[in-house]
């Protein structure tokens, strides 16, 4: 244990002195976290001791996302999703589900076998996107204010978006043949676990913002505890909904909502240790991943698993982007560059752990598919990433300057 600790924390000392030269780079965060777990883990020097199970990632991984939905939902910039609503709500009213339809169809198409449900899994899994992964692109100020609130906003909805509906697929690829009334039962857990998320989410935070504003009229609250509060909630959300049969990422997401509209921009102070927090659990996310996940050996994975991850980062995700946004008045770089950056991360890396414990039928082959493809997201996200966001940057003001708008 010790020398887990060790090892983690000098690198992540390490990158925290470098990490603003590196994320200058065509390198990344991540590239450079899931490298570096490949180097220290079973497969590399084995000087990382950490038991590979599904159990070490699943904990981990659950309680980041939980920690990042709920304060990606705390710090929807809804002054700017007013103002830009058009790219975000295309992405995520008509874009995402087309990605998951394009998802189902082209895994249908090159895994007959497999059973239609569990194809759906893979597609809800591979559809939500990650801003921590096309960070270069959402704060490169040279891209177009409109191109990176709604690749942000939809980054921080979508995976909320698709928890229940991959909870309903899991449900639905799990059942036991039984005809209507099982059908049923299905989509009453379904709601259940929607409904008693949402209300925890809804009652947990609304108690804490009211305590924690009688709590400060009497000078009761310190800075130094009210710099994990926020983090403690989240994972609060999680906790009590886990516990009472609903689903800790509704909570978790719903209540960072909920902390929004009840602090507005008073929420900003408290967040920010939060965030870092996230980002933290997030490096350590992705070292586990690369010492514990990733296979070197490229040998053990199908074509057409290979195809169908390249397809999910280029075809069955651009082309419901491009078809969502068409009709704005976009160029086709625009669209182009929107599709592209669309990074799968760690929702995909939960709920891939999420639904292997499902005991799926093709679990294995469904993890190998997803693992590769966040590899390869990884990679090509994070080498294209500021190269394609200061040229499209570039070319749009010397556009703006050509037609004198501002």
């Amino acid at each position: 244990m010790y020398e887990t600790l060790a090892i983690l924390a000098i690198f992540t000392f390490v990158y925290s002195i470098i990490g603003g030269r590196i994320e200058r780079s065509w390198l990344s965060g991540p590239i450079i976290f899931c490298t570096f777990g490949v180097l220290v883990g079973p497969r590399g020097f084995n000087l990382l001791p950490i038991a590979a199970d599904s159990a070490t990632i699943k904990s981990l991984a659950e309680l980041t996302l939980a920690l990042i939905l709920f304060t990606d939902a705390a710090s929807v910039n809804f002054a700017a999703l007013r103002k830009n609503a058009q790219i975000p709500l295309r992405l995520l009213l008509i874009g995402l589900p087309l990605t998951i339809a394009l998802g189902c169809l082209v895994g249908t198409i090159l895994f007959g076998p497999i059973h239609w449900f569990e194809i759906a899994v893979l597609a809800t899994i591979l559809a939500p996107t990650d801003a921590a992964l096309g960070k270069p692109v959402i704060t490169n100020n040279l891209v177009p204010e409109p191109y990176r609130e709604g690749l942000n906003i939809e980054s921080g909805l979508n995976d909320g978006i698709c928890v229940p509906v991959l909870l309903i697929f899991l449900e639905l690829a799990t059942m036991e043949p039984g005809g209507e009334t099982t059908k049923g039962m299905v989509f009453s857990h379904f709601s259940a676990e929607i409904g008693i998320g949402g209300c925890v989410g809804i009652g947990l935070v609304a108690a804490a913002v009211f305590l924690g504003r009688i709590a400060a009229k009497r000078g009761w609250v310190t800075r130094e505890w009210s710099r994990i509060s926020v983090a403690a909630l989240a994972m609060g959300c999680f906790g009590l909904a886990q516990v009472f049969g609903g689903s800790g990422f509704i909570a978790a997401f719903v209540g960072g909502l909920v902390f929004d509209r009840l602090l507005g921009e008073k929420r900003k102070p408290w967040l920010e240790e939060a965030e870092s927090l996230g980002d933290l659990f997030a490096l350590v996310t992705w070292v586990t991943f690369g010492a514990l996940v990733l296979n070197p050996a490229p040998a053990t994975f199908r074509w057409q698993e290979l195809l169908f991850s390249l397809l999910s980062l280029t075809l069955i995700r651009m082309l419901p982007v491009f078809i969502a946004l068409s009709g704005m008045g976009l160029k086709t770089e625009a669209k182009l560059f929107i599709g592209w950056f669309g990074p799968r991360g760690l929702a995909s890396v939960v709920f891939c752990v999420i639904a292997f414990d499902a005991g799926l039928l093709h679990e294995s082959g469904l993890a190998r598919i997803v693992t590769i493809t966040i590899f390869l997201s990884i990679l090509l996200h994070g080498i294209t990433a500021n190269p394609w966001a200061v040229a499209i940057g570039r070319r749009t003001e010397k556009k703006d300057l050509k037609t004198g708008t501002d």
